[in-house]
């Protein structure tokens, strides 16, 4: 799958889930890709202290238009960069304004033909948006965050299982996650994804972005089906996310569009 080392592009950034952070197949040196994405979250209904539902005082609306890059510095190096535009609304605020910017790095410890681990570090300066998605607009300062990831592929290509942008083959990813915070509680997150090739240029893509903030703050798990349609050096990816759990967060859900262009 010469896309997929973007592709945990966790699309994490997303659902309050945390950043968007490369998984443990890094970009080949010289070589990278740019990711542009809108999501529009909605919700009507929220997770109590208790875990229960219960309507919100008003319709809550999320919309961010976002972009991630990232670049080989060398085979197992890879820099990346991510911020986002963010509007919306709920019963108490009207929000339009920046969102986190963040910069980080991606060092791949280990890999062999099928599978790959990596550390990823990075820092993000907080802006006037949802700097966390349990958070009010504007809350929250920076933030460090150190991640590890372990993936694994399946089928693919004869020459070894890993393409030039990552898995060749179907795949699994699991990654898990400290984040460091100024302004808001610490957090622990655990993000996993699948990706399944239906032909080679169809995948379909199951992910689940899960975390809990410290001192029994605020937690949350959504999952997101999406299929991605990839044409040549380009790729577009549709889906939708919906918040399943969660405890002082809403029950958030809408479409995700996403398109990329490697280089």
């Amino acid at each position: 799958m010469r896309f997929a080392g973007g592709l945990l592009v966790a699309l994490t950034l997303l659902a309050g889930a945390g950043p968007v952070v490369a998984g443990p197949w890094t970009q080949a040196r010289g070589h990278g890709q740019v990711i542009v994405k809108y999501e529009d979250m909605r919700a009507e209904r929220g997770f109590d202290p208790d875990g229960s539902l219960a309507d919100l005082p008003g319709e809550r609306r999320d919309t961010v238009a976002g972009v991630f890059a990232e670049y080989g510095v060398t085979d197992r190096l890879t820099v990346q960069f991510k911020g986002d535009w963010q509007s919306g609304e709920d019963a108490f605020v009207d929000y339009d304004g920046r969102g986190p910017l963040e910069i980080g790095v991606t060092w791949q410890v280990w890999r062999d033909e099928r599978a790959a681990a990596s550390l990823y570090a990075g820092y993000a300066d907080g802006g006037e948006g949802r700097n966390a998605g349990y958070a009010a607009p504007g809350v929250g300062d920076s933030d460090w965050e150190v991640r590890a990831s372990v993936g694994r592929s399946f089928g693919g290509s004869s020459s070894g299982g890993l393409g030039r942008w990552g898995p060749s083959g179907s795949f699994i990813d699991l990654q898990a996650a400290r984040r460091m915070r100024q302004g808001l509680p610490d957090e622990t997150r655990i993000d996993a994804t699948a990706g399944v090739h239906l032909t080679d240029d169809w995948m379909v893509l199951a992910q689940a972005f899960g975390g809990q903030a410290d001192d029994g703050g605020p937690r949350w798990l959504s999952v997101e089906a999406s299929v991605v349609r990839d044409f040549g050096d380009w790729s577009l990816q549709a889906g939708w996310r919906q918040a399943v759990a969660g405890r002082e967060t809403p029950e958030s859900g809408g479409p995700v569009i996403a398109l990329w262009r490697r280089f």
